[in-house]
């Protein structure tokens, strides 16, 4: 029976006593965001525990420093510039004296403790009774939300209650900016491996209640100003202070037995990125003072209403399994404080609660993460894709460095559009990158038919890309359209010839690149003409496409009767896994990527994930087979792994693997199965939480535009329900024993098939209930 850490309670985490063993994960499962600002769950006062057990994080999504890449042996065309998110200065740090005496929870008495963190209100409550070493004593109770509406603004109210033998409160507010980013070592999934600051400050500024830090990165070039408005309940004067980089304001006043005071903090974060340096100190200002004159109560109130529209589309209960429930909300909570929503960032592989691979955005988006955003709150989605529009020109360039004449190829990982992928073979290998976008991009048209996105910005996207493939592959002897030298989705397995899950992802899209093409040139021909002039599109290209795709290379094992993860995989070895000592896990710590390589041994699902995204390409019995067959070689040593396993298993009958895939994904980070999630949370098998209830257990798939269900009902719950937007529609679906019930709750009406059989849900006839499959 798994141990968790916390009650399992639906709609939060409870942490009922301090502990610096755990200090370091909870830092991270308590982190609060909105998809530009993260803080880590470090407490106001700071942390005087053990080395080892805390970082102190603030993190921008897209904000980076970048230095170059040093190879002791370079070549040609590989990534020169890395790109990684910084630690920002803290602004969150406010320190609290009884009488001379520090709050500091690792000295005196810890009376009671809770901390909350609740997905609802998006608020961070934790109350406190602490007896000092003197045995003075005081209740402090405090509340963190980071702005779901202004981007840009956190807010801290901090009240302190003297409870016995205090004379004198003193309170300050502190803006540090001497931080520095968490060292990789040798584990390249950690950190970055910068060392030092990598901010240098160039002007503060403390007036009245403010305090301001102005700092530039050494090579990205980018300004950055951090800035806190404080206000006490009492009033009073504070005292201002500068040492180094660090600001403080400091009130000290008498106490008076059971009367709280309270301070009240606000802080803002504005860069370069977004707007002109000149503008920053004053945009600050006018956010805080705002802030600052509605009040904390008045941004609470806000926090709450955004989040109940949020929970009201993308809620979804499941009856039976509290630490499922709880896994549930926990992960579409932290995807929503993790993902970016102005066009210009994306979503990181640990969202902004730590510094794990750098803050680099992957495939992950559009594989993982993407369909959760479609379904639940579209206009995010789009968001998703317009950042993808936004660094089509940096992949143009991507591709000329890798002797492409033409075409656009995205790079595996980054922030800013560059490659910042050190090892090729597992990183710019992957081209796969270019068919996740575009297959992104067809989920996308399909569930919400959004035509403008697809002349402003799709079409030209998948086109560019489209072009790669023409470009990088070839026909054999025998007439096949073959791809070389390419690295799939299984990062144990790199450089090989036609990985079955890159040639048929890229006939996929090479389809459907000729498709837009044919669409627009015959429905919207003065759009198709301006595109078309903007790439330099030739007449011919869309019907080489199609006969690139129609001759599309696909390996299969008549003998075995299965589709071979590539021309090679199943001629090497299996890997000895009955004599793989379990500390050895994951492999790629452990072992040289050659010894991995030349050994049947996948990191995560390759032609299994193919199962699911091309799902009616492949019979229930091909299926099987593949399952059976890489099921027995796979180690999931990535996060990305065991939801894909879960949905395809549940597919084809294998209920218990099913369901114990899933909880394997569902709780991940709450378990911390992996081991690491004290350097941020796995955002990719958060959303693979979603995806294993719609696609897994509700058979949730779109075949040529149209959506199909299938549910089943795990035999440990009672009932679920969830919700999908699709075509300007939100369905709600809940599947309970013996029959499942379909409601429209918006738009007009809704065609969808069940088990096949064909139902349509209107506003006179909004509900229909079928037996289940």
């Amino acid at each position: 029976m798994q141990k968790h850490t916390y009650p399992l309670e639906a709609w939060c985490i409870r942490e009922t006593s301090f502990d610096t063993a755990s200090h370091f994960l909870d830092e991270t499962l308590f982190a609060l965001g909105n998809g530009y600002i993260g803080l880590r769950g470090t407490a106001e006062e700071g942390y005087s525990g053990p080395a080892g057990t805390s970082l102190d994080g603030t993190y921008l999504n897209g904000f980076y420093e970048s230095e170059p890449i040093v190879y002791p042996e370079t070549a040609y065309a590989l990534a020169k510039v890395n790109q990684f998110m910084l630690n920002v200065p803290n602004a969150k740090g406010i320190g609290l004296w009884l009488d001379g005496e520090r709050f500091d929870l690792l000295t005196g008495t810890v009376q009671t403790y809770e901390r909350v963190l609740d997905f609802r209100t998006g608020l961070l409550t934790r109350v406190v009774e602490w007896t000092s070493p003197q045995g003075r004593s005081a209740r402090v109770r405090s509340r963190r939300l980071v702005s779901f509406d202004n981007k840009h603004l956190f807010a801290i109210e901090f009240e302190v209650t003297p409870l016995a033998n205090v004379g004198t409160l003193r309170l300050e507010s502190a803006l540090d900016g001497a931080v520095k980013n968490l060292e990789a070592g040798d584990d390249p999934r950690v950190g970055s491996a910068v060392s030092g600051p990598t901010l240098h400050m160039i002007d503060s500024e403390q007036t009245g209640s403010l305090s301001a830090l102005v700092q530039k990165t050494h090579n990205s070039g980018f300004t950055l100003v951090s800035a806190t408005e404080t206000v006490l309940s009492a009033a009073l004067p504070a005292a201002t202070a500068q040492e180094g980089q660090r600001l403080t304001h400091t009130w000290e006043l008498a106490a008076s037995a059971g009367q709280p005071v309270t301070l009240t903090k606000y802080g803002s974060y504005y860069s370069s990125r977004d707007y002109d340096a000149q503008e920053l100190m004053w945009r600050s200002k006018d956010t805080l003072s705002s802030a600052a004159a509605a009040g904390f109560d008045a941004l609470r109130l806000a926090q709450e209403q955004y989040l109940a529209d949020f929970w009201q589309q993308a809620d979804v209960q499941i009856a039976g399994d509290d630490a499922l429930q709880q896994g549930m909300h926990f992960n579409q909570f932290h995807l929503l404080q993790s993902v970016g929503r102005d066009g210009k960032t994306n979503i990181s592989a640990k969202g902004v609660t730590g510094e794990g691979y750098e803050g680099h955005y992957f495939w992950d988006t559009e594989i993982y993460i993407f369909p959760f955003f479609l379904y639940s709150k579209p206009e995010i989605a789009r968001k998703l894709l317009e950042y993808r529009y936004a660094g089509l020109p940096k992949a143009r360039e991507r591709a000329r460095q890798m002797s492409h004449d033409k075409g656009a190829l995205y790079p595996w990982r980054t922030i800013a559009g560059d490659e910042c992928s050190a090892y090729f073979p597992a990183g710019t290998a992957q081209y796969h990158i270019n068919a996740d976008i575009a297959y992104s991009i067809k989920t996308y048209m399909e569930a919400t038919g959004d035509q403008d996105y697809l002349i402003q910005a799709g079409a030209e996207i998948v086109m560019e890309t489209a072009r790669i493939w023409t470009g990088i592959g070839s026909y054999d002897r025998e007439g096949r359209f073959c791809i070389n030298q390419v690295t799939g989705p299984d990062e144990y397995t790199a450089l090989v010839n036609n990985n079955y899950y890159t040639n048929a992802m890229a006939r996929m899209h090479l389809n459907f690149a000729a498709a837009i093409a044919e669409q627009l040139r015959e429905q919207a021909p003065s759009e198709f003409a301006r595109i078309a002039a903007a790439m330099a599109l030739e007449a011919n290209e869309p019907a080489e496409w199609r006969r690139a795709a129609s001759l599309m290379n696909l390996p299969y094992d008549s003998a075995l009767q299965i589709h071979a993860q590539d021309d090679s995989f199943l001629s090497k070895k299996v890997w000895d896994f009955a004599n793989t000592p379990k500390e050895n896990y994951p492999l790629l710590l452990n072992y040289h990527p050659m010894v991995i390589y030349r050994h049947q041994v996948c990191k995560q699902a390759d032609v299994v994930l193919a199962l699911l995204l091309l799902s009616e390409q492949f019979s229930l019995d091909d299926k099987r087979r593949d399952f059976d067959y890489y099921e027995a070689v796979t180690t999931h040593d990535s996060s990305l792994s065991t939801c894909i396993f879960s949905i395809i298993a549940a597919e084809v009958g294998y209920e218990d693997k099913a369901y114990d895939y899933f909880m394997e994904t569902a709780r991940l980070d709450l378990d911390d199965t992996h081991g690491n999630t004290h350097y941020g949370v796995h955002t990719a098998a958060m959303a693979g939480t979603w995806m294993g209830v719609a696609y897994g257990f509700a058979g949730m798939r779109v075949v040529g535009g149209e959506l199909h269900f299938a549910p089943k009902l795990p035999k440990q719950w009672q009932h679920y329900t969830f919700k999908v937007h699709f075509r300007g529609a939100l369905l709600e679906v809940h599947v309970q024993p013996g029959q499942v019930e379909y409601r429209l709750l918006q738009g007009e009406v809704l065609d969808f098939t069940h088990g096949g059989e064909h139902v349509t849900l209107t506003l006179s006839q909004p509900k229909q209930s079928r037996s289940m499959v």
